[in-house]
């Protein structure tokens, strides 16, 4: 008999398995993405059979009535920011899995969050495969002094990783990270599909047997996705991204998937020499340093979750010296801006191809709500104009192709928001105003097409 191939194709996109190699992974459908790696001789199944008895491990169907929830209270981070993130605090026994640029502040934040768990009476351990004790100790210097139950290893080989584990039993793991860490009975070098794969398994196996919550810190690719298979993603239970310009001190938390909580919340932290500090006010934080009386500038407001955000919409549009204008979006989408200018020029007739159009969000944050669409336009007729907007005022709605003005989502809580900063005027759809409490706050101000906001200039 002919002996059995120890080695197969996977995709390093999606994970998908292979015989053969192919040009084509048929999961994902990108192009050269499949690499020959060994597959794993044994299984972890071994890893199952110490982690303990629980209702999913016997074998035996039950009815959602025999199952007992008990007491299921999250635990604090000491950070409101990333506790609303994960869905009002950690869950135990989840598995989140944290992704990011280099230097972005993955590892510190993590180890800030250890700290504030250790000093309320809880066992942590932090198992980083990339420094040393040495290295660790400096950087915590930094953030502050550390008491109480953290433990610190330095180890890649998840076999030892895993006996560390469960003879500490702590109530929380740090790995850091997950490209590092190896099984030794496979072939392949760690950060490889074969590797990250199993690694991550055998972890979501001691998470959810011992009711251990781990944290895996994973790098990303280029193109801003976690290195390693796809699958890694749909294995754990909270992925969140780390997001934020090097040059700029601010950082956003997203999270993008998350079973215990919504996936569109955000935190946002700024960092500072002692480390990572959450910034409470967003809105509050974008528009400093808002030029008043600027023309191309307007205020909108964009929900992240169930969160208001106010931010700054700014527009630049210059006559173009070529044939074809030029067009820049930074912070929303480019193809939307087109769009937009696309309407204005029907509808209202602006000769907008005659123009080159530069919109930015301030603050380098990126934000695709259709929400936005009226401030974006108003921000273009203000530029062309060369007429400023009242800065006390706030624009928000989306805008069709006929150039009506659609309603949106969380009106209320937009306008709120807006009149506890101190703004005077709102500009909304008309079809969000009808349905609306009025308000002494505020003066609102309803429109149903874009001429209708353009004629309050």
């Amino acid at each position: 008999m002919a002996k059995a191939k120890a080695t197969a194709f996977f995709c390093k996109e999606c994970g998908y398995e292979s015989a053969k190699w192919m040009g084509q992974c048929p999961a994902c459908r990108e192009w050269n993405t499949m690499v020959e790696e060994p597959v794993a001789k044994g299984s972890s199944s071994r890893y199952a059979a110490v982690t303990g008895g629980t209702e999913r491990r016997n074998g035996k169907p039950v009815k959602l009535s025999e199952v007992s929830l008990g007491e299921q209270e999250r635990v604090s981070t000491g950070y409101r920011e990333l506790d609303r993130v994960l869905g009002s605090g950690i869950v135990a026994g989840s598995l989140v899995l944290v992704g990011g640029d280099p230097g972005i502040g993955k590892s510190t934040l993590l180890l800030q969050v250890c700290r504030n768990l250790a000093g309320t009476g809880h066992k942590v351990l932090y198992i980083s495969g990339e420094e040393s004790l040495r290295q660790i100790k400096l950087r915590a210097g930094r953030i502050g002094e550390i008491s109480g139950e953290l433990y610190f290893l330095c180890e890649t080989s998840l076999d030892a990783v895993g006996d560390a584990i469960r003879e500490m039993s702590p109530e929380m793991v740090i790995i850091d990270s997950i490209q590092t860490m190896y099984r030794e009975d496979i072939a392949s070098a760690p950060g490889s599909v074969s590797q990250v794969r199993e690694s991550t398994n055998i972890l979501m196996q001691i998470a959810k047997g011992m009711g251990i919550t781990v944290f895996i810190i994973g790098h990303v690719t280029k193109e801003g996705v976690v290195a390693g298979p796809r699958v890694l993603e749909h294995m754990v239970d909270t992925v969140l991204y780390f997001e934020g310009e090097r040059n700029a001190s601010y950082r956003i938390l997203r999270g993008v998937k998350n079973r215990f909580g919504s996936t569109n919340e955000i935190g946002v932290f700024e960092m500072q020499e002692k480390g990572l500090v959450e910034v409470e006010n967003p809105s509050e934080y974008l528009l400093s340093g808002r030029p008043e009386e600027a023309s191309g500038a307007v205020v909108a407001c964009s929900i992240e979750g169930t969160r208001p955000i106010l931010l700054e919409v700014q527009a630049l549009l210059a006559q173009t010296s070529y044939g074809t204008p030029r067009r820049t979006a930074a912070g929303t989408d480019y193809n939307r801006v087109n769009l937009l200018m696309a309407v204005l020029e029907k509808r209202c007739h602006y000769e907008m191809s005659r123009y080159d159009a530069y919109v930015n969000i301030a603050g380098g944050v990126r934000m695709n709500e259709p929400a936005l669409d009226l401030a974006i336009v108003m921000a273009l007729v203000s530029s062309m104009k060369d007429r400023a907007v009242n800065p006390r005022t706030i624009i928000f709605g989306e805008v069709g192709l006929s150039g009506e003005i659609r309603a949106v989502s969380m009106a209320e809580q937009r306008v709120n928001e807006a009149a506890k900063l101190g703004f005077e005027t709102c500009i909304l759809p008309q079809v969000c105003l009808d349905k609306m409490k009025r308000t002494d706050r505020i003066a609102l101000r309803g429109v149903s097409n874009i001429r209708e906001a353009i004629g309050m200039l």
